[in-house]
């Protein structure tokens, strides 16, 4: 008796999946990163009996903008499309008399009813149809808990100061490599899988990036204050930070990041602040200017005092202070001038090169390595030479390796004077 049941059981269940299905995937949201295709079956459908896991060859899947398609057979993938559009699957190992040539399609379908019963009239196989969200994923909030340091330079003087900033915003990724989702992530589920199952540890991953994403965005010189104006920078050392952890393992990468606010201790922005006034004071002229200003301040503060012989006192004593501080002023102002004398004094004249400069063979005055006019390099030095290790010296011998200059001139033992590096009286070579 079980061995008719399982007999009927493999025909008829053959029979039910010999027609062609369509399977198809809804709308994804921007909370599902997968989900498994449907098979589409109406009222009107006669194939309301087929085996869910079960794809007929000929089946036709459709695809849409925004969506990869993925076929998976008895646990491996077989074969995946990105593009839009209509995609038949005809290789599959479930044959179908509706698809490819007839003779042939009947002769495989009595041998998948006699592999069936092997089974207990059940297929021996699982055919599923995933579909994943290719779009960008955006809304993901993040913020740092505690503060992470960042690398501040402090110009003209490039003074180096490490600040505790805090950011805040939101960022968003993409699913770039489907295949690595579904092998490291998602593998085989049975519905779908959304994002808040995997957006808590990105999350603290990207936090975690985010100390040497910053550190990388500090070298070119980009202050905290202006990270908002450097998102795309952001992201590309964020990338470059999670590359092995999202995109080599899970292919996800980071689309965009945004900072919506970034803070700093108030104890180093105060501390940034007396740098750069301290740096800006070092200028004769500017402080000089500072404290005349301050004592215009105080005399507008004496002259509006109504108190009576308050104010008079206040006077006397703004009498003597503006004596000492208009002597520091003028102190100053002199310095500042003789500093811009010493300057103008020092500027090459009559079209000699600067100190340290160089004339290119077009006439123009240059300090760099290239001209600024015509971009030819900077001609080497008179009795230059380049050593075999590729350091360039103008002395007998190599300031890298110690190597002698091969075209200085040596004696030889027997008394021979020689350039090259062979004696050319005896052939020893050069010592």
């Amino acid at each position: 008796m079980g061995l008719i049941k399982a007999a009927m059981g493999a025909a008829g269940g053959v029979l039910a999946d010999q027609w062609k299905e369509f399977f198809y995937c809804d709308a994804l949201n921007e909370d599902t990163l997968m989900v498994k295709g449907q098979k589409r079956v109406s009222g009107r459908s006669s194939n309301t009996s087929g085996e869910d896991n079960i794809i007929s060859n000929g089946s036709v899947i459709a695809v849409a903008n925004g969506q990869c398609m993925m076929i998976v057979e008895q646990g491996k993938i077989v074969d995946v499309c990105a593009e839009p559009g209509e995609y038949t699957y005809d290789q599959s190992t479930e044959p179908s008399v509706f698809a490819g040539d007839l003779g042939t399609s009947i002769i495989d379908v009595f041998k998948n009813v006699g592999k069936r019963f092997t089974f207990g009239g059940q297929p021996g196989k699982d055919q599923r149809v995933y579909y994943f969200n290719t779009k960008e994923i955006m809304g993901n909030k993040y913020g740092t808990p505690q503060p992470v340091p960042f690398r501040v330079v402090v110009a003209p003087s490039n003074t180096v100061v490490m600040v505790r900033i805090r950011c805040f915003g939101e960022y968003s990724y993409k699913l770039v490599n489907p295949l690595l989702f579904y092998t490291n992530v998602c593998g085989n589920e049975a519905e779908s899988y959304t994002r808040d199952r995997i957006d808590g540890q990105m999350k603290s991953e990207l936090l975690t990036a985010l100390q040497p994403a910053f550190g990388k965005i500090a070298q070119s010189g980009i202050m905290y204050s202006d990270l908002s104006l450097h998102t795309m920078e952001i992201a590309d050392a964020l990338n470059e930070v999670l590359s092995k952890k999202w995109t080599d393992e899970r292919g996800i990468k980071v689309a965009s990041f945004g900072v919506s606010s970034v803070t700093a201790k108030e104890e180093d922005e105060k501390r940034i602040q007396d740098l750069q006034m301290s740096v800006a004071y070092s200028n004769p002229a500017l402080a000089g200017g500072r404290v005349a200003d301050a004592m215009a301040n105080a005399m507008q503060d004496a002259a509006n005092n109504q108190g009576g012989m308050g104010a008079m006192g206040a006077f006397m004593g703004m009498g003597m202070a503006q004596n000492a501080g208009g002597n520091m002023v003028g102190q100053l102002f002199n310095a500042a001038q003789q500093q811009q004398q010493m300057q103008q004094q020092a500027q090459p004249q009559g079209g000699a090169p600067a100190a340290g400069g160089w004339t290119c063979g077009c006439g123009t005055q240059n300090t760099g390595k290239f001209c600024s006019n015509c971009g030819k390099p900077q001609p080497a030095p008179q009795g230059a030479w380049t050593c075999e290790c590729g350091t360039q010296n103008s002395g007998k011998f190599c300031s890298n390796c110690g190597k002698p200059n091969p075209n200085s001139e040596w004696t030889c033992s027997c008394g021979t004077t020689n350039k090259g590096k062979f004696c050319s009286n005896c052939g020893k070579p050069r010592q």
